[in-house]
């Protein structure tokens, strides 16, 4: 590795230790389903974000609530207290594709449709209000 590229990854790894995150890998729903979810508590408060996901009906929520509940955990490890109702916000949350399994499914006249079973990772990033609006 060369020293420009040494020092950059440094201050990337530097930077995220001052941030509160919790990723999620491998999920094997498409990335299309699991952004309508991200979408509906992007900026929301935690415990507001966590009601809006427990009371979903879509079977994404679950897996962005447990992942909620652990960016949590890790604001809470990080600072050694616990986090105060009204305190913590999600600042951040994306959806990246994951890998894709291609499958092959019989189709008329000696024909094969191709079947793209689709996976994504999600990252949420939780933080104060203040941080809130300084990344905006």
């Amino acid at each position: 590795m060369g020293a420009r590229k040494k020092i950059s990854a440094e201050k990337r790894k530097e930077a995220l230790k001052t941030m509160y995150f919790a990723k999620l890998q491998n999920v094997p729903t498409s990335p299309r389903k699991m952004r309508l979810v991200a979408d509906m508590i992007r900026g929301m408060e935690v415990n507001r974000a966590l009601g809006v996901l427990k009371f979903s009906s879509k079977e994404a929520a679950a897996r962005v609530e447990k992942l909620l509940r652990s960016a949590i955990a890790n604001w809470e490890q990080k600072n050694e207290r616990k986090a105060e109702s009204g305190e913590l916000f999600v600042t951040q949350i994306f959806v990246d594709g994951g890998a894709t399994l291609k499958r092959m499914r019989p189709a008329p006249q000696g024909r094969g449709y191709r079947i793209r079973k689709r996976s994504n990772h999600v990252t949420l990033f939780v933080g104060a209000k203040s941080n809130n609006e300084d990344q905006n």
